[in-house]
């Protein structure tokens, strides 16, 4: 008797397999100096883990991260670009557009028809 022939399992998991809270996840979350710093940041963690046994470190910058790309994920990578841009402006001291509450608080009440 024959025995059924058995799905061969990819290599890989797709994509609908991983986690967001995977290291490479996190990573492409991120954008701009955000993914740098992350990348700089696990990769030093990883290698005082190598020699210390402690993941504590790791475990840190993932959880850090993964906040990070939440938030990113969630403004839209444009949106949270254009606040890391913003930001960098202002600690160079350049004038950075803003607006005055009462108009940020009639924005939104338009956009909730209020």
């Amino acid at each position: 008797m024959a025995s059924p022939a058995s799905p061969t399992p990819d290599a890989r998991p797709g994509p609908a397999l991983l986690s967001a809270n995977t290291p490479q996840a996190i990573r492409d979350a991120l954008v701009g100096a955000e993914r740098s710093e992350f990348e700089q940041r696990y990769a030093e963690e990883m290698a005082a883990a190598a020699h210390t046994l402690n993941l504590t470190g790791v475990l840190t910058v993932l959880d850090t991260y993964r906040k990070i790309a939440d938030i990113t994920q969630r403004q839209g990578p444009r949106a949270h670009q254009n606040m890391l841009d913003q930001v960098a402006r202002l600690q160079r001291g350049e004038n950075v557009p803003t607006v005055s509450s009462q108009e940020h608080k009639a924005q939104i009440n338009a956009r909730f028809g209020h």
